[in-house]
């Protein structure tokens, strides 16, 4: 993992965290759900009140940013504590097998301690079998119990009427 440098984004990685959002995106067949531009990202991540935070992964040699990890804090109303939530973490194929992926894990789980938090928690695809055994692996477990519930769009809308 020596190859790499994990750091927090600055507005200057936001074209390059875009791209990498886009080939998530291609990678899950979610390319249909893609909205986000820089303009877009900005503001969440560096506006007056941001409500997310992202850390790059670059080559230590230098260079465009290759995986990056997009997460907030969430409440625990059961443990009264704060907690880490990772939204997305991507690493590009080819740097895959290089220790990266667990590094910004690794990276992601200090932080949470570093801040308190009851908990660091995130979401994996059912059909995403490697990651479901890396996560493992690393000593996540997936909670079989819990399925994630979402109003998007129009419905999101109706959901909330005025």
């Amino acid at each position: 993992m020596h190859d790499y440098t994990i750091r927090p984004a600055e507005p200057r990685d936001l074209e390059a965290v875009v791209g990498l959002i886009a080939e998530l995106a291609e990678f899950e067949q979610l390319t249909h759900l893609l909205q986000v531009t820089p303009q877009t990202l900005h503001p969440h991540l560096f506006g007056p009140r941001p409500v997310a935070e992202a850390l790059v992964a670059e080559p230590a040699a230098g260079g465009a940013p290759v995986g990056f990890a997009l997460f907030f804090t969430n409440f625990s109303t059961f443990l009264a504590r704060p907690g880490l939530y990772l939204e997305d973490l991507y690493v590009q194929p080819a740097h895959r097998g290089s220790g990266l992926g667990r590094a910004l894990l690794e990276h992601l789980g200090r932080l949470a301690v570093e801040r308190g938090c009851g908990r660091f928690e995130w979401s994996v695809l059912d059909w995403n079998e490697n990651a479901i055994r890396f996560y493992e692996k690393m000593g996540a477990t997936v909670m079989p119990d819990w399925r994630i519930c979402r109003v998007t769009g129009e419905a999101l809308r109706r959901f909330a009427p005025s």
